[in-house]
């Protein structure tokens, strides 16, 4: 009897030792659950950081730059109504010349031209409100002049320039230079304020007509302006930043002949959000700027006394389709024609809209002509 047990026993101890403690299964499935869970927790604290310490970063960084990058020799201006411009101005004597730049740019595309002109007068660059260095008022502030002009556009940025003209004191009659949106904040200046102008340069202009055209206002609105905001956007998360480290994003001007600081202001920019925000303004609301300027030409013709010239390239931008191109070319000289057709008109062979500076030299000589010929004649006089 006893050794029936045992053997009955023995043969049971298989198959309990081939069966699994239920406390242990549950306790296995757990430390599974723990460890995924884990995982994933490890994971959402990489995306985190990976979405806030970028922007907490390149803010940081911003605060620090926009110190230390300020050009030494440019002041910030108070203009009245509580805002602030920033002005830089090189060399002595008159006419002064002032240069306004492309739509959504700073004032350090002029460097070169600036530089060049500056042996012979006193040369001015500034920065429109919200780009570069003048900082734009908060949303919940008001200057006034919003009843008149709508923000970022033409009507605006002439008043911004003639309250910084004044609060910075400069002789006039000038010469005033611009670039596109600045070709169109030249032109209103000059007609609204004649007197002050003695020579208007217009450096590859945007016709006024240019947005009543289908093709140009989907290329405009449909391609540039998302591009942009992307670009916005990229700033405002940091990643341009990091893209400027990686390589992948570049300055505008570069070259053996541009100084690191400029280089470094440049790469401030394209990670501001701020400037950024602006750019996407100007361009966005450049039809109405437009409008603005055709207005004022038929309501106010320019002085007789005020030269004009313009200087344009083989294109207006060697990066879009040919058939645009030829629309810009049609439009600027009807443009012309009709407004002023004693125009002198200046070509750069081989340049589009980024003359400025990639052929800053061609745009330099045209300059120095104009300050000689005013000079030679304040001298007659």
């Amino acid at each position: 009897m006893r050794r029936r047990t045992e053997a009955q026993a023995s043969n049971r101890e298989p198959v309990n030792a081939g069966r699994k403690d239920p406390d242990q299964s549950v306790h296995s499935q757990a430390e599974g659950r723990v460890s995924y869970g884990s995982v994933l927790m490890t994971i959402g604290k990489c995306l985190l950081l990976l979405v806030f310490i970028p922007p907490f970063l390149n803010y940081a960084s911003l605060q620090r730059e926009g110190q230390m990058l300020l050009p030494k020799d440019g002041q910030i201006v108070d203009v009245g109504l509580g805002q602030k411009m920033h002005l830089l101005c090189k060399g002595q004597g008159q006419p002064v010349v002032i240069l306004d730049a492309p739509t959504g740019m700073s004032s350090d595309v002029w460097v070169h031209v600036q530089e060049s002109v500056a042996v012979l007068t006193k040369v001015c660059t500034f920065d429109r409100m919200g780009l570069g260095f003048s900082k734009r008022l908060l949303p919940n502030e008001t200057t006034g002049t919003e009843k008149v002009w709508g923000m970022s556009t033409t009507g605006r940025m002439v008043d911004d320039l003639h309250r910084l003209l004044q609060a910075a004191e400069i002789a006039t009659p000038f010469i005033l230079v611009g670039s596109e949106l600045g070709a169109l904040n030249g032109r209103f200046y000059s007609h609204i304020h004649d007197a002050q102008v003695s020579d208007l340069v217009l450096i590859d202009p945007i016709p006024e007509d240019a947005f009543e055209d289908d093709q140009w206002t989907d290329y405009w609105y449909g391609k540039l302006l998302p591009s942009l905001q992307a670009r916005q956007f990229s700033a405002a998360t940091g990643l341009s930043r990091m893209l400027i480290i990686l390589g992948v994003i570049e300055p505008t001007v570069k070259g053996e002949n541009v100084s690191e600081e400029v280089v470094q202001r440049q790469k401030y920019l394209l990670s501001n959000p701020a400037h950024q925000s602006s750019a996407v303004d100007e361009h966005y609301f450049l039809n109405e700027s437009a409008s603005q300027v055709k207005d004022i030409t038929k309501f106010k013709p320019l002085s007789s006394r005020t030269s004009v010239s313009v200087i344009t390239g083989d294109s207006f931008d060697q990066d879009i389709p040919e058939h645009l191109n030829q629309m810009v070319a049609e439009l600027q000289k009807k443009f012309l024609e009709e407004s002023y057709p004693s125009a002198n008109h200046v070509h750069i062979k081989g340049a589009d809209r980024r003359m400025i500076y990639k052929k800053p030299s061609a745009i330099s000589q045209h300059l120095r002509k104009l300050v000689n010929r005013r000079q030679a004649k304040q001298q007659s006089e």
